[in-house]
């Protein structure tokens, strides 16, 4: 057992927060009304805050006495009070080495699993913060397109707070989350397209049907849940980050919420360095790597016959796509597309770690090992993969002959080895 006294969360949490601003434009905004996107000019918003205050009222040592939880950051969350908090029992999730055997030409590689969180992927962060924070406004129905986790997150917290769910999901979305967000009593209507398309459902009927939407990059609350990534980052590191991060990218709002998490802390004097940001798609669906290898500052086009077995990775036209690319180029990142193999046969070899990693999680892996060989990364650093999800959702994309499988006599009394 443990020897770390906890301290408990105090009930009031002190408003750091003092505006949202426009990405794009700079317009700012007060914090307290429910926001989306940037009236002015349709601009993903951040939230700000007092980070100078945050420095004098907590430190490393007052984070390192209270329990293993994204809300342990509360002063660099956007809520007013304890008793906001929408949570399944959101944990730490593990920060694991890989072994030399699976890495030979690197020497000091780690995996973070967020398959570990509640719903199983990532998306719980951004949604736990959401949901709480509209809990607060009181606001009581909210509508996203989804290419499945981001819906059953949604769906998840919010049937926890009593708001209902309009999900809008691309057709061939995988039956493992349908079934999440309809058991977990969502309005879910399938859409004959893409992601894309499904987006423009819940802006066309938005005033009409009154919901409040939390769509991807439109929603300033849900990148300080990943924002979050940053801090439990930095502390399972001992406040040493790694040299690069790889991390699967559709939407592109993890990428921001790191890239937001790790300015604040070189802010408040917490690290010294923020980490190179790869971002990894699929050959089947990379606009993000196409726009940054073209040096355009966002994705001018949808791309065309977007398919891949990474669903959550299948988004033709991100929202806000010059914010992803901004995160990626001011810290010297890369954007790097894999192809279904390389993936399919990445998730087998993180099988073989013993973690369950989703097609999604798996093409870090992937990247990894095509950088590698391109000789564009340099085997000293530290590099870490993030698994944004667990593979529990997704085996039927693994083939399997069942009648290679040995069948025995229930009265077998050897091997036939």
């Amino acid at each position: 057992m443990s020897s770390k006294i906890i301290a408990p969360l105090s009930l009031v949490i002190f408003m750091f927060e003092v505006a949202v601003e426009c990405s794009k434009c700079g317009e700012s905004y007060p914090p307290n009304k429910p926001l989306t996107v940037c009236p002015r000019c349709g601009g993903a918003l951040l939230v700000q805050y007092d980070l100078a205050r945050v420095a004098e009222k907590v430190s490393q040592s007052h984070l390192e006495k209270r329990e293993d939880s994204f809300w342990k950051f509360k002063e660099l969350l956007p809520l007013t009070s304890r008793k906001s908090i929408v949570t399944l029992g959101e944990p730490y999730t593990p920060l694991l080495p890989i072994s030399k055997k699976y890495i030979a030409g690197l020497k000091n590689v780690y995996i973070k699993d967020d398959g570990r969180l509640p719903t199983g992927t990532f998306k719980a962060r951004g949604m736990a913060v959401l949901v709480s924070k509209l809990k607060e406004f009181g606001i009581r129905c909210v509508a996203l397109p989804s290419a499945g986790n981001a819906a059953a997150a949604a769906a998840a917290y919010a049937t926890r707070a009593g708001m209902e769910v309009y999900a809008f999901m691309p057709e061939e979305t995988p039956e493992s989350n349908l079934k999440e967000c309809v058991f977990m009593g969502a309005n879910v209507y399938l859409v004959d397209g893409l992601i894309n398309d499904a987006a423009e459902i819940v802006k066309r009927f938005r005033e009409r049907y009154g919901w409040f939407d939390v769509s991807t990059n439109k929603q300033p609350y849900r990148f300080e849940g990943y924002k979050a990534m940053a801090f439990e980052l930095a502390e399972q590191f001992n406040w040493d980050l790694p040299d690069s991060i790889l991390f699967p990218t559709g939407g592109g709002e993890g990428i921001i919420g790191l890239w937001k998490g790790f300015k604040d802390l070189i802010e408040l004097g917490w690290t010294e360095k923020i980490p190179q940001l790869i971002l990894v798609q699929s050959t089947g669906c990379a606009p993000l790597v196409k726009a940054f290898d073209k040096k355009e500052p966002e994705v001018k086009e949808a791309w065309k016959n977007s398919k891949t077995i990474a669903a959550g990775l299948r988004v033709p036209r991100p929202y806000a796509s010059y914010l992803v690319l901004q995160a990626v180029r001011e810290t010297k990142g890369m954007a790097i597309a894999v192809d279904d193999k390389e993936i399919v046969s990445s998730m087998k070899t993180l099988f073989k770690m013993g973690i369950y990693a989703c097609p999604e999680a798996a093409s870090s892996l992937a990247a990894l090992d095509k950088l590698e060989n391109e000789g564009t990364i340099d085997s000293d650093k530290k590099i870490l993969l993030y698994l944004t999800g667990t593979a529990m959702k997704y085996f039927e994309v693994l083939e399997m002959k069942r009648e290679r499988i040995p069948v025995l006599p229930k009265d077998a009394n050897s091997l036939n080895l």
